[in-house]
């Protein structure tokens, strides 16, 4: 085992740690800012409950530690890229293939930054293309859940700034008929919309 001394520095946790910087809904106004760093880590926390809700009540059989930890870096590239907001990500095909060209380069750039004897085992969580289909699915879903939550919570702040992405976002969740998202909609999105002194029973 090589001594401490003899081991090259790393920069990759110093740099994904300024996603804290990166700030999400450029294109609009808000009430309450978000950044990537505290949206992965919702995210992450969605995704494993949605994940966990999925092998209790629906049948699966997902791991649901590496789904979490997986959400935790789904938007790492940003560091990098930025935050594309989703109406200008997804205006047209090409518009989207061009960024997923810049994501995957982004992908290889952060595991360039780690030890060379960490980047295999780093590889399933940073690069979306090494996930399972069902694992994908539901770190999309929690992504999407979380953005709905972040627009009820503008909107209760008075903002309607977020009232059209509100109800779209709320549409393809109820379109994507995940049992588990249904769930999570039912037993656990209404506590976002409770203030503090009901939460505590």
């Amino acid at each position: 085992m090589a001594s401490l001394t003899q081991r090259t520095a790393s920069h990759f946790f110093a740099y994904v740690s300024r996603l804290r910087w990166i700030k999400r809904w450029g294109l609009m106004r808000n009430a309450i800012e978000e950044n990537v760093a505290t949206h992965s880590w919702e995210v992450a926390t969605i995704a494993h409950a949605l994940a966990l809700i999925r092998n209790r009540h629906f049948d699966g059989q997902v791991n649901a530690d590496r789904i979490a930890a997986a959400a935790l870096y789904h938007d790492a590239t940003e560091v990098i890229t930025g935050d594309m907001p989703t109406p200008v990500k997804y205006h047209s095909k090409v518009m989207r293939e061009a960024f997923g060209d810049i994501e995957h380069k982004a992908e290889a750039e952060l595991l360039a930054l780690l030890p060379a004897d960490l980047r295999d085992d780093f590889s399933p969580y940073v690069r979306e293309s090494r996930l399972a289909e069902q694992e994908k699915e539901l770190i999309k879903a929690a992504d999407r859940l979380s953005a709905w939550l972040k627009c009820r919570a503008e909107i209760r702040a008075g903002n309607p700034e977020f009232v059209p992405a509100e109800a779209q976002i709320r549409a393809r969740l109820d379109a994507d008929g995940l049992p588990e998202v249904r769930y999570f909609l039912e037993v656990f999105a209404p506590g976002y919309d409770q203030p503090l002194d009901n939460l505590l029973g």
